[in-house]
């Protein structure tokens, strides 16, 4: 199999259509359908399934596909550091990040670290935890942001920020309060919590009601901030969340309420994967972060 196979393939898989593809690659349908039986043959699957106007992928060929993409990311991604260890620093940092102050502090170090290198170009994609994880398994993207706790084993981990969490609650609550006094544990208990889907969150937040040998009343798992925003809006239930959540509260439709706890803070750290050596603009990036946050220190 030869990279020319894979482009093929996925023109002919975004195009739909051989001829498009052939007219998109700039060669002749002929030669485009017999690279793509060869390349059936060698995989013993078919890719494609043929039809007069149109063709469409089967279930293979959708599986290929996946790696089609990434392979062809990978050997983008090389040619850019291959031509900035030539030139000035240039290339796409792909990066990944939770919520909260996630998206905040990658602002600011890409505004930062964009005067320095103006040239370099960013791919930020943002999810949970557990999906930012798998993201940076797969090799789709070199640095992330998450949440505690983190996977050493697998994972260079470099802790950069810690806030409280918080309870957001919505007007017309019986906890709720203009003063966003801090609030304790055994006060939440009687009430619905929404919590983040992370699975370990769930036992994270158990340990704060551990002395009242109570547990709380869990109404949902919510995997997005906006989500848990809304549902508490509509008093669904108290949304237990970093304090970043607050930056969505408006005109004091709810209030904000630090959980009185002291293991009630959350620890964002960026990852990147130990056996995989970062791309040269990726270890400039996080040279700059690690001067940055020790000079905020």
């Amino acid at each position: 199999m030869e990279l020319r196979h894979i482009r093929y393939f996925k023109a002919v898989a975004e195009e739909k259509n051989f001829t498009r593809a052939a007219e998109k690659l700039a060669i002749a349908q002929p030669p485009l359908s017999r690279q793509i039986q060869d390349l059936e043959a060698e995989l013993g699957t078919q890719l494609f399934i043929r039809s007069p106007h149109k063709v469409t992928l089967t279930e293979e060929g959708e599986l290929f596909l996946q790696y089609a993409s990434q392979i062809l990311d990978l050997v983008t991604r090389s040619e850019e550091e291959v031509r900035e260890r030539k030139e000035s620093l240039q290339g796409t940092l792909y990066i990944a990040s939770v919520e909260g102050c996630g998206p905040r502090l990658f602002a600011e170090w890409i505004a930062a670290f964009g005067q320095q290198h103006p040239h370099v170009q960013y791919n930020l994609w943002n999810g949970n935890t557990d999906d930012v994880n798998n993201r940076v398994m797969k090799g789709l993207c070199e640095i992330a942001m998450i949440t505690a706790p983190y996977n050493t084993e697998e994972f260079q981990v470099l802790p950069v920020y810690q806030e409280p969490w918080v309870a957001m609650i919505p007007k017309g609550h019986p906890l709720y309060t203009p003063e966003n006094d801090p609030v304790k544990p055994d006060d939440l208990l009687p009430y619905p919590l929404l919590i983040p889907s992370r699975e370990s969150r769930k036992s994270e937040i158990d340990k704060w009601f551990s002395q009242t040998g109570q547990t709380p009343v869990i109404r949902g798992r919510i995997a997005h901030m906006m989500n848990a925003y809304e549902l508490s809006l509509h008093d669904v239930g108290i949304s237990i969340y970093p304090a970043s959540i607050s930056a969505l509260a408006k005109n004091k439709e709810v209030c904000i309420r630090k959980i009185e706890h002291p293991d009630a803070y959350a620890s964002y750290a960026l990852i990147w994967k130990k056996d995989h050596t970062l791309s040269h603009v990726a270890q400039e990036f996080l040279s700059y972060i690690r001067e940055d946050t020790e000079n905020a220190d």
